[in-house]
């Protein structure tokens, strides 16, 4: 087919324009910036490394670029078509809204309020038609808001794939603030992936048309588009795994009313400003309700009476060798019956040679694990267990910003603090040390 030569050459071109221009690199920075912040939290609060910042970097530039590839090839076969003048818009409002809240770094929020400043122009048809205002207006008036929500409702549902798969393994363990006044465990889910792009440029300025018949029309040009995907959750009352599951399913939900509003948009343009409202609204209202369902739900990071619960397992630890997860219950150890932390520490100490354990798992069944302690091991098993309820420090409730991501600020805060007259947190006791850290206590 003569035409397949000239598609591959401009996705030769549209790969080596990705690579020149900086909206790639600048997701990538954001990124690492954001997995070394995420490294010293755990650290100020669990007091080890969970995750390595390059490593989580790296897996979200190599996941990122697969979920790209197959959005892209989506796009084009439908006949998505956007302009260079459109990428510059899409990234200004982006990074405007990342201001606000690192949320809201997302291609549904930033094409909805695109399409909703469209919408508005076109009752002032002359108005700002000259200078960089008149530019940018233009870039806006010939914006294809349709075809471009259509483009979010893919991302959203590669949001959902991703979510789903890495979600829990992403998860970072947090002590938190419970309703009562007393501190329990919980996990941050929240992820980011840049996704490189490639559309096509509108039929007008391409080189020729395309060996099918696109739903949107479309020229064979194309044009890179990089942007960020990601999602946040915060739980205390679910697994890692059930929170990413339902997070998944219900964005896949969000993303198929997307695709059908867009699709009756292109179809017939008035729909054009419910299609961008919908974007910004719905997406708003999976935050909402996600936050309403967490209120309704009891803590699952508590500790019972008689036993302490895990909060985490670390990675290639002892206690991930012996098959103990998350939200199971260490009832015994070396025939102690424990009720406080500092009895786990004694009891391993109590056999140097081999350590029998009694868990209960998440049914409430018991089992009985052992493992001989080796040189080097020291008595520890690798296990986060749940704060206690006098926890001193805490995850900060309050969302991320992106100048907390660039300086590094950990997210913490000390319980029984109060604001000075400059805002700033101001300790009223200094908190007693204790026997042993938080990340240490198996």
């Amino acid at each position: 087919m003569s035409v397949l030569p000239e598609l591959l050459a401009s996705w030769g071109t549209a790969a080596l324009h990705l690579l020149i221009q900086p909206y790639y690199y600048i997701a990538v920075i954001f990124l690492a910036l954001y997995y070394r912040r995420q490294v010293v939290l755990e650290r100020k609060l669990i007091h080890v490394k969970l995750h390595r910042w390059g490593q989580e970097t790296w897996r979200a530039v190599w996941t990122g670029a697969l979920a790209g590839l197959a959005v892209s090839a989506a796009a084009v076969a439908l006949g998505i078509t956007v302009t260079y003048p459109a990428v510059a818009c899409i990234w200004a409002v982006s990074l405007v809204l990342m201001l606000f809240r690192v949320r809201y770094l997302c291609f549904a929020y930033s094409i909805g309020i695109l399409g909703l400043v469209q919408f508005v122009l076109s009752f002032f048809p002359g108005s700002l038609q000259d200078g960089a205002a008149g530019t940018v207006a233009g870039a806006v008036r010939g914006m294809d808001i349709p075809a471009l929500l259509i483009l979010a409702a893919l991302l959203h549902a590669a949001e959902a794939l991703l979510a789903r798969w890495q979600g829990p393994r992403l998860a970072t363990p947090l002590f938190l603030a419970g309703k009562r006044g007393k501190v329990v465990g919980g996990y941050q889910l929240e992820a980011f992936w840049p996704l490189p792009l490639f559309v096509l440029i509108p039929a007008g300025t391409g080189i020729g048309e395309l060996p099918w018949h696109p739903l949107l029309g479309g020229g064979l040009g194309l044009v890179s588009l990089p942007v960020i995907i990601g999602f946040s959750e915060m739980t205390q009352g679910m697994l890692p795994g059930r929170k990413s599951a339902r997070t998944s399913g219900r964005l896949l939900v969000y993303s198929a009313v997307l695709l059908g509003l867009s699709l009756l948009a292109d179809l017939w343009s008035p729909l054009t400003v419910v299609a961008a409202l919908a974007a910004v609204l719905l997406h708003e209202g999976l935050s909402w309700y996600s936050a309403l369902e967490e209120r309704s739900l009891s803590p699952v990071f508590v500790h019972p009476p008689a036993g302490r619960k895990v909060l985490a397992v670390l990675q290639g630890s002892p206690a991930q060798e012996l098959g103990i997860l998350p939200g199971e219950i260490l009832l015994k150890v070396n025939g102690v019956l424990l009720t406080g932390r500092a009895q786990l520490h004694e009891a391993l100490r109590m056999n140097p040679a081999f350590c029998k354990l009694e868990v209960q798992n998440r049914e409430g069944e018991s089992k009985y694990l052992q493992r001989p302690i080796y040189d080097g091991d020291h008595h520890q098993l690798g296990i986060i267990l749940v704060p206690d309820p006098d926890e001193s420090i805490t995850a900060a409730a309050k969302p991320s910003s992106i100048f907390s991501i660039i300086g590094m600020q950990a997210g913490v805060q000390q319980r029984g603090a109060r604001p000075d007259r400059l805002g700033r947190a101001k300790k009223s006791q200094p908190a007693e040390p204790k026997q042993e850290s938080a990340g240490a206590d198996a």
